[in-house]
């Protein structure tokens, strides 16, 4: 393998919360999981340590128990029926129960909850895990957004308003390829009022599982740059969850990121759900993304523990595969470290009202 300087990893994307509640549900024990590692999943603290992994954004999501995708049509499409809404109380519980295990986890000393820019660079300047909280789908808040801000008290500093099912605060976009992400409204009137919340607390809002007309009503309303966590080129993979060329280009002039995701079915032009994705299709998103946005516009949102991933990466310890690849792909020392890591810190800082700008 060529030579290279291991890349700290900063990762926009992932449900390790979800697997260690999942597990815990079943007897297990999330914070001996994650700090002695398991077989299990894409992230614990061993397997980060040996992929570079230094953080990211961590989301609490609660599931849907009716999501089935569906196999493809002799022509390779499909469409998987949106999930049914959820409702508000078990959805609270769930989401405070996922939160308990990140606090968890910081006294453990497992990781370290990070609620500023100083929080992180101290979490890895101490070589711990700098975890910041996310919220996928906002099903536990109320339309009063009282709950919100309990969450950010606790550390909550990222949410995607929706994730692929409808709430009271917008839509969201089915599973399905082919498919436009214009698959129906956008946000509702509490969902214009958590985006202004929001902008006021400094919470980051994520548009990666939303409508194209809710990533339009955002876009109006919100003083944050555009950030799409883990999606990619639309023009590349036709899947609804992608984001069109006119999308990037906005959020190109906000100063926005998207997040690389590795889930296979959003990288390979056939939209399949097979391991055996090269790396090349990971580097021809990540090449298509730079010219649309430029360098300063791309991250990684790997969807860990929420995808089947390129086996050559496999877990968060193959992470330094994917940044090989890119090296011998051209992207030099100053690139890497951009879409490695220095990217997300750049947005993060303006999203949370640290980057010094009125």
């Amino acid at each position: 393998m060529l030579g290279y300087w291991m890349q700290a990893v900063f990762d926009g994307h992932n449900d390790v919360l979800l697997r260690l509640w999942q597990n815990e549900k079943k007897g297990g024990d999330a914070v001996a999981e994650f700090t002695n590692g398991t077989e299990k999943g894409h992230i614990d603290l061993p397997r980060a340590r040996a992929g570079g992994l230094a953080g990211g954004l961590c989301a609490i999501y609660v599931p849907s128990g009716d999501l089935v995708l569906p196999q493809p049509d002799a022509d390779g499409s499909y469409v998987t029926p949106l999930s049914a809404p959820l409702e508000r109380a078990p959805s609270l519980d769930i989401a405070l129960e996922m939160a308990a295990i990140a606090l968890r986890l910081e006294r453990a000393g497992s990781w370290r909850l990070c609620r500023s820019m100083a929080d992180i660079d101290n979490a890895m300047a101490d070589d711990e895990f700098a975890a910041v909280l996310h919220m996928e789908g906002c099903e536990a808040i109320g339309a009063d957004l009282a709950a919100l801000e309990v969450f950010h008290a606790a550390g909550l500093r990222s949410l995607g308003p929706v994730w692929s099912r409808h709430n009271i605060f917008g839509h969201g976009v089915p599973f399905a390829f082919p498919m436009s992400p214009d698959t129906g409204p956008g946000l509702t009137d509490a969902g214009r009022e958590l985006v202004r919340e929001c902008n006021r607390l400094g919470i980051l809002i994520d548009l990666s599982h939303i409508t194209e007309q809710g990533f339009w009503d955002v876009a109006k309303l919100s003083d944050q740059p555009l950030v799409a966590s883990h999606s990619n080129p639309h023009a590349l993979v036709p899947v609804a969850r992608n984001l069109t060329d006119r999308q990037l280009d906005a959020i190109r002039d906000s100063k926005g990121l998207v997040g690389l995701n590795f889930a296979v079915t959003m990288l390979r032009a056939d939209g399949r759900e097979n391991a055996d994705t090269p790396l090349s299709d990971m580097v021809r998103h990540i090449d298509y993304l730079v010219d649309k946005l430029g360098i300063d516009g791309v991250a990684i949102g790997s969807d860990f523990d929420g995808a089947l991933i390129p086996r050559e990466i496999g877990t968060a310890g193959g992470l330094q595969n994917l940044v090989a690849a890119l090296q011998g792909a051209g992207y030099g020392g100053a690139e890497l470290a951009k879409l490695c890591r220095e990217n997300w810190f750049r947005v993060l800082r303006s999203a949370w009202h640290e980057d010094g700008e009125d």
